[in-house]
């Protein structure tokens, strides 16, 4: 079955998952670790996000965050390319950083916050990382121990979250901490991964009565996290948001009308781009096509490269080395 595409929704609440490739470390050192959390907190900052938590394991990332107006794919992009790049090169290794692509789940805030704060930040101690609170409380690759106050992090936004447990800084953050201490024997919660519906009422068997009872489908959906009406709402804006794109690619536009028109713009011929030439010339007009499919047709990353004769990780290469350039 092909695998469905991610929810990419404005201001709303992702809960994202990324893990080296055969599980192997993507974190070889503290070095590498302070790398990824500084381009973390630029990417964030500059894509207008909210981080609320994250934890740093060695072959894997946790990040609880809302998006900002152009949502996360930017965000994710830049900030997973640049990083394997470092990594490789600092380590002298090739290919692949990361096991496939990223996961992301969309989350009902409301519902589904503090529970995913909590359960995040838990997992050095479900690891066993580290054994106590007290020891969590100044682990330095999670985002409690800013929450905590022991350490400072201008890209996150711990007063949101301490906000939920009292309106006095110091007050809240007993709280938080007495809700912390809650957890420390939880184990592994399949429900904070996704499920939409299915998550919500139960299990499976549930969701079943409910359709036979009311005689209509539930809305369900493992990119999901939360409730039956908010899953249903998501997917409405999903369904929407597809609509105009399909407008846009009725009104004639296509991935190959913009190489057309790139490459006249450049005067590049599109034999050299499509043999994959590597005169910069020829890179940026890559770049700008990729970043245009993506903005105005809404193509994937590999519809682009299948188009273009080249490797789907060139293309996004080239759109975060597009998207920097049109920055500066």
């Amino acid at each position: 079955m092909p695998r469905q595409a991610r929810l990419d929704m404005p201001g709303a609440l992702h809960h994202i998952m990324m893990r080296g490739i055969n599980r192997s470390p993507i974190f070889v050192d503290e070095e590498d670790k302070r790398n990824f959390l500084n381009r973390l907190g630029s990417e964030v900052t500059e894509g207008q996000c909210c981080a609320y938590a994250w934890v740093l394991m060695n072959n894997h990332v946790h990040i609880l965050f809302k998006s900002g107006k152009h949502g996360i794919s930017k965000v994710m992009r830049r900030l997973l390319t640049w990083y394997a790049q470092t990594f490789n090169r600092k380590h002298r290794r090739t290919g692949h950083l990361f096991e496939n692509r990223y996961k992301s789940i969309l989350c009902e805030e409301e519902t589904y916050l503090l529970a995913l704060v909590r359960y995040l930040h838990l997992n050095p101690v479900r690891a066993k990382v580290v054994s106590t609170l007290e020891e969590l409380d100044g682990y330095p690759w999670s985002g409690h121990s800013a929450i905590m106050g022991k350490r400072n992090y201008s890209w996150m936004d711990t007063e949101y979250v301490l906000g939920h447990f009292g309106k006095r800084r110091a007050g809240a953050r007993r709280e938080y901490r007495r809700f912390m201490e809650e957890g420390m024997g939880m184990g592994r919660v399949p429900e904070l991964t996704g499920g939409g519906l299915v998550r919500s009422l139960g299990g499976w068997s549930r969701v079943f009565a409910l359709r036979k009872k009311e005689g209509e489908g539930g809305g369900s959906d493992e990119r999901i996290l939360g409730s039956g009406d908010f899953v249903q709402g998501i997917l409405r804006e999903v369904e929407e948001k597809q609509l105009r794109q399909l407008k846009i690619r009725r009104r004639g536009v296509t991935i190959r009308d913009i190489i057309k028109e790139e490459c006249a713009r450049a005067e590049v011929r599109e034999r050299e781009l499509i043999n994959g030439g590597r005169r910069s010339v020829v890179s940026e007009v890559r770049g700008m096509i990729a970043h245009r499919c993506v903005e105005e047709v809404g193509s994937s990353a590999a519809e682009i490269a299948r188009q273009l004769g080249v490797t789907t990780s060139s293309i996004t290469r080239a759109i975060a080395k597009a998207e920097e350039q049109r920055g500066k």
